[in-house]
């Protein structure tokens, strides 16, 4: 069960479990990223007493498919399940999961929110209801596997299976079945379990409006992964949206003042440049803190004041680069457009490298 600041949860799940499983044959893993109020500590403090409950406490890593994973890794037992520790999957599930898989009918359990029988009405989320189906029907083109909740993050399976193409998964995003289903070369048996979704009851949700965007980074990594790296792809991607911006504002600068200063059309250009150059870089740091470290994501005003001034300075000598390379084009005799481009890229690569350490706090 990956946690993030969800210590009164932990309790009450580990009551549910035993309610669900007995008191034996079963132990529980929480694999906390270093929650701030003390989830880790809360589950520590059941352990003392109950040897069924285990914690893994990460530091320096964050995301819910890694941590997934990890769980998933570190256990002996023969069967693993996935499941949120915030009560919006029900435990009860677990016995009839694990009978289909003990006897054979399925390699994969999966509880699903849009089976026959299934409810969510426990969460009234209509809004969120809307996107998972639409994230759900592209899923199923991806995987090639006829489920009616392919992104459901609450599943069981042999531990061997998992671990054999575990180097093989993403680990990024929060959709760690998707990632397993469109990884697994052997053909899976899945069947799904009706759920009744509920409500969060205490905690952070690990999920947002980035739902059908976490498909995106699964479609990334099977594709372009062996290649090149899903966040850098990413981040790219991101990038070329920021030279649409970039080339906007550059347009609209020369176009109010290049006429104006006909004589200094260098220097119009080069300032013109650099507004673009910081305009575009903001609107880069945005989406990626969003997007692409969505598992590592900024919040609150002060953190995220800080992580845009650490991206300007680990971005400024891209960003001298680029405007000096490109102004350097035009004195040569460049057209000003593709001086632009040719600016931007130099210094995508420095961007990208150094962000990823120093603003998100990580390797790739």
């Amino acid at each position: 069960m990956p946690t993030f600041n969800e210590r009164p949860n932990i309790g009450p799940m580990v009551d549910r479990l035993e309610a669900a499983l007995g008191p034996t044959g079963w132990e529980a893993i929480f694999v906390d990223d270093n929650s701030s109020d003390g989830t880790a500590d809360a589950a520590r403090e059941i352990s003392l007493g109950d040897p069924r409950i285990r914690v893994i406490q990460r530091i320096g890593r964050r995301g819910l498919a890694s941590a997934a994973i990890e769980g998933m890794c570190a256990t002996a037992a023969p069967i693993v399940a996935v499941m949120d520790a915030d009560h919006q999957h029900d435990p009860a599930l677990l016995p009839r999961m694990l009978a289909a898989i003990h006897s054979g009918e399925c390699d994969v359990a999966v509880g699903s929110r849009f089976a026959e029988g299934a409810s969510m009405e426990g969460w009234n989320r209509p809004d969120r209801e809307k996107v998972s189906a639409v994230a759900n029907q592209l899923a199923r083109k991806v995987t090639g596997v006829d489920l009616t909740d392919p992104m459901s993050g609450y599943f069981m399976l042999r531990t061997e299976l998992l671990r054999r193409d575990a180097h093989r998964l993403s680990g990024i995003g929060f959709k760690i079945l998707l990632d397993i289903l469109a990884t697994i070369d052997t053909p899976l048996k899945v069947k799904e379990f009706p759920l009744k979704f509920a409500a969060r009851a205490e905690g952070e949700s690990k999920l947002d409006r980035t739902v059908v965007f976490e498909f995106l980074v699964g479609l990334y990594d099977k594709w372009l992964g062996r290649i090149i790296p899903t966040r850098y792809a990413l981040f790219g991607t991101i990038g070329a949206a920021g030279v649409i911006v970039h080339m906007a504002v550059l347009s609209a600068f020369l176009t109010l003042f290049g006429g104006r200063f006909e004589d200094h059309l260098v220097s119009t250009f080069e300032v013109g440049q650099t507004i673009a150059a910081l305009v575009a870089m903001t609107f880069n740091f945005v989406l990626n803190n969003a997007l692409t470290y969505a598992d590592q994501r900024l919040r609150g005003a002060w953190p995220l004041a800080k992580g845009w001034l650490k991206f300007g300075l680990t971005c400024s000598v891209g960003l001298l680069t680029n405007v000096g390379a490109a102004a350097v084009l035009v004195r040569m005799g460049f057209h000003t457009y593709p001086a632009a481009l040719t600016g931007i890229l130099i210094g995508s690569v420095w961007n990208y490298a150094l962000s990823s350490r120093f603003v998100w706090g990580r390797f790739g």
